[in-house]
C-alpha cells in the first residue's frame, strides 16, 4: 500500500512537469494548431480543439488503471489514477477557476489564486505560438506573487 501511494503521489507531482513540458514544446510546438483555438479571444462553440489533450490524459489514465493485470503490473494503476486526480486538479483550476468555462469558483481570492491566475493571464497575453511564457499550471514562479 505504501508504495502505491508513493507511486500515485511521484505520478501527480510529477504530471505538473509533463504539463510544463507538454505545454511549452508540444502544444507551442508542432501541435499549436490544436492548441491556437485556446489563445483565441472569443470562441463561437465551448468545445476548442485544445480539449483534445483532456481526452488523450483521460483515455491514458483510464486505460492504465483498466487494462493492465494488477497482479503483474500493480504500478499502472497507481499512475493511472496519479494522472486522473492531477487532470482532476488541472481541470478545476485551468477550466474552471481560471477560464470561468463552468461558472463556480468565481471569488476564490488569496494570494495563491491571484498568482495563478496572474501568470496564466500572462500566458495569454500573447496569442501567438512564440514568446509565451509560464507554461506550468499548479507551480508558478514567484514574480507573479508580487504586485
Amino acid at each position: 500500500m505504501l508504495a502505491k501511494s508513493g507511486v500515485f503521489l511521484a505520478t501527480f507531482f510529477f504530471m505538473e512537469f509533463m504539463a510544463w513540458f507538454i505545454h511549452k514544446y508540444v502544444m507551442h510546438g508542432i501541435l499549436w494548431n490544436l492548441h491556437r483555438d485556446h489563445h483565441q479571444k472569443d470562441h463561437d462553440h465551448w468545445w476548442e480543439r485544445n480539449d483534445v489533450f483532456f481526452l488523450f490524459y483521460g483515455l491514458l489514465s483510464a486505460a492504465l488503471i483498466i487494462l493492465p493485470d494488477p497482479e503483474v503490473y500493480w504500478a499502472c494503476a497507481p499512475i493511472g489514477i496519479g494522472i486522473a486526480a492531477y487532470g482532476t486538479v488541472y481541470f478545476i483550476v485551468h477550466d474552471i477557476f481560471i477560464h470561468q468555462r463552468i461558472k463556480w469558483l468565481r471569488n476564490i481570492d488569496n494570494s495563491y489564486a491571484r498568482g495563478v491566475r496572474r501568470a496564466h493571464k500572462i500566458h495569454h497575453k500573447n496569442r501567438h505560438r512564440k514568446d509565451s511564457e509560464n507554461f506550468g499550471m499548479l507551480v508558478v514562479p514567484m514574480k507573479y506573487f508580487r504586485k
